[in-house]
């Protein structure tokens, strides 16, 4: 399989075992709300949109910094690893595994470092005002 090349991927995140395995950062220019039922989780002016295309062309995955949490959340005895990310570790609140968090990512992927990620199934997501 040859890589993927366009002009709005030259600044793609690459693995750099697999070309086609790639994904962009980008800033998300609105707020950024979530929520697990009433439950507030963050309020983001700092949210980040990764698209990625591995296996398949995955869904677009909202990020938001820590700083913007609104709640505390839990860690899951769990962990698994992307070569374009790093390790993630996975989060939960009120009991629920609901998202995971790059700590440490791999140098590439240093924009995501302490930012979390939901699983859309767990939460609402709300963008804009």
């Amino acid at each position: 399989m040859t890589a993927l090349t366009a002009p709005a991927l030259d600044a793609a995140i690459r693995d750099p075992d697999n070309p086609a395995h790639l994904m962009v950062i980008k800033d998300v220019p609105r707020r950024i709300r979530i929520y697990q039922g009433a439950s507030l989780l963050a309020d983001s002016q700092h949210a980040l949109r990764v698209l990625e295309i591995g296996k398949s062309f995955y869904d677009p995955v909202i990020y938001v910094p820590q700083a913007d949490l609104k709640t505390r959340l839990g860690f899951v005895d769990k962990s698994s690893h992307c070569p374009i990310k790093g390790e993630a570790s996975y989060v939960s609140h009120d009991g629920e595994e609901i998202g995971w968090v790059y700590k440490t990512p791999v140098p590439m992927a240093a924009k995501l470092a302490g930012c979390y990620a939901f699983w859309p199934s767990k939460v609402r997501l709300v963008e804009g005002e």
